[in-house]
């Protein structure tokens, strides 16, 4: 029998080809079938000089740190498997996040505007019967990746930088002075290599060991015309209760050819759960409730689908010295967000700032390195709040549960204001937000705290305090830290790196950056 998906996607054989070539994918982590080849190994040989000082590999979210270091002086090449192009679908993110760009001088402020293909306001989450809450300027910005992707590599060219496209890479190895790596037909000497392949780098393959992930985040959606006008949009909804052992959740964002909307799940890597294409189905089934329209009355543009893996062990560092993962490949995204170009803009100045300064001073081992993916207490605290929107296959709960749980939270964080909950819609959560918000919820619905915490079990909760505690201890020491500064810039070069790393993993370890000026670049 002919799936609904494979009938509303009969027009675009290709993304019905690639559809199932993602759930041969996803099947594979399921299974705890993940490839993991020693794509990178070692020499004790001394390499003669370099040709580049870094090689980046992806480039579609690369070609960001790319053209930040080829501006700064630096010989970048950037190695990307197909043509270096922006998808049509747009990219969803804050205007206030997009003036990093501007600032870094990746962007001008026209350019910027040119990229800006859709805006809207404001925006809702709700869930099930609760109130809904709309807010205003976060994620309303839906950028245009052809023109964006198309600017940054002009800029990068004429900065110096050099583009490998069509080209895959194919494996490399450490030296103590610097990287080899196989590019497609091409062997490239560097100082330093950057893995940006995301998630599904084979570098991250090789260090997770085929691991199963800890927690998965599923997603399908399209970009249609014939919906009814509408210009707002959604943040994060949900109207139908638990079915399948999963709480369904929805975004809808007004874009310029249509209305992309999402359904995602989050869900454990076990053999048991839905395929993306059993998921799509489900999407068709309630496409029309969400949205007030019947199917028929849609034309489909692009279908929109995929899966982000994630775990507790993140952000991920390398065990050899000169290759450094950034991006997706880092895992430096809180378990309930998909990652990618909102994530890779929030860490880009202090990427750039700190792969500068390690080059400046030679600080290219592991543990230099390590400095520039660092525990974020911040990022492990969500994954008790991804917990209790996701249901365990072996679980029994009213069908009704996490709605309520949510719209009862959330409800609670808007009470407390747009300072507590505008940031943790952009996965910032910061100290003193989440402690007054577990204060009001505790006080105000003890039962509902009595009811989550057999949800999550005990064992999660466990884990989770360290988090917590940290949390709290780095909010504190970051301002008495930024107090050292000028005592620091007399350091020793080595020494003021660490203490550069150090205070990086406190700003954005405790969600200081969020809303924040971009610090003046260190000498």
């Amino acid at each position: 029998m002919i799936s609904l998906t494979t009938e509303m996607l009969s027009h675009l054989p290709q993304s019905l080809d690639a559809l199932r070539g993602a759930d041969r994918l996803w099947e594979s982590y399921r299974t705890g079938r993940i490839a993991h080849d020693s794509v990178v190994t070692q020499s004790a040989d001394v390499l003669g000089q370099p040709d580049w000082d870094v090689v980046i590999c992806g480039g579609t979210l690369g070609i960001l740190l790319g053209a930040t270091l080829a501006q700064r002086g630096w010989r970048v090449a950037l190695v990307e498997k197909g043509a270096l192009r922006g998808r049509q679908q747009e990219w969803n993110i804050s205007r206030l996040e997009m003036q990093s760009l501007v600032a870094l001088g990746l962007l001008s402020a026209g350019e910027l505007e040119t990229a800006i293909a859709s805006e809207y306001n404001p925006a809702r989450v709700q869930f099930g019967a609760g109130e809904p809450l709309w807010v205003r300027d976060v994620l309303n910005v839906g950028i245009d990746p052809v023109y964006l992707l198309e600017t940054l590599k002009q800029r990068f060219l004429e900065s110096g930088g050099t583009l490998l496209e069509h080209t895959a890479f194919g494996g490399a190895v450490v030296h103590p002075n610097g990287v080899v790596m196989k590019a497609g037909d091409q062997t490239l000497t560097s100082r330093l290599l950057v893995d940006a392949m995301g998630h599904f780098s084979p570098i991250v393959h090789q260090v997770r060991g085929g691991q199963r992930p800890d927690g998965v985040c599923l997603v399908v959606g399209t970009c249609a015309t014939g919906f009814p006008t509408n210009d707002s949009g959604d943040l994060i909804v949900s109207f139908t209760p638990i079915q399948h052992q999963c709480q369904y959740f929805w975004e809808a964002f007004p874009a310029r050819d249509g209305r992309t909307t999402y359904l995602f799940t989050y869900v454990d890597a076990q053999p048991e759960r839905p395929s993306l294409e059993a998921l799509f189905d489900d999407y068709w089934r309630w496409l029309p409730d969400y949205q007030q329209v019947a199917l028929g009355d849609l034309t489909i543009e692009r279908a929109l689908f995929g899966f982000f893996p994630c775990y507790r062990q993140s952000p991920l560092t390398y065990p050899w010295g000169r290759v450094l993962p950034v991006g997706d490949s880092s895992g430096s995204q809180s378990p309930l967000s998909f990652g990618g170009f909102g994530a890779m803009v929030r860490h880009l100045e202090r990427l750039t700032r700190g792969i500068h300064e390690a080059l400046e001073q030679d600080c290219l081992t592991a543990a230099d390195l390590g400095g520039l993916q660092p525990y974020q207490p911040n990022l492990s605290v969500t994954w008790l709040f991804q917990k209790s929107m996701a249901v365990g296959l072996d679980q029994t709960l009213d069908p009704q549960q996490i709605n309520r749980t949510l719209a009862t939270i959330f409800a609670d964080m808007a009470t407390l204001g747009d300072a507590t909950l505008k940031p943790f819609l952009q996965d910032v959560v910061q100290f003193l937000a989440l402690a007054k918000t577990l204060g009001l919820t505790s006080l105000k619905h003890p039962a509902l705290v009595a009811q989550i915490l057999p949800q999550v079990g005990l064992p999660a909760v466990v884990r989770w305090l360290p988090h917590y505690l940290a949390l709290g201890v780095y909010s504190g020491l970051y301002p008495l830290t930024q107090g050292l500064q000028p005592w620091a810039e007399g350091l020793p070069p080595r020494a003021r790196y660490r203490y550069h790393r150090w205070l990086d993993a406190l700003r954005y370890g405790t969600g200081s950056d969020y809303g924040s000026e971009l610090p003046i670049e260190s000498e």
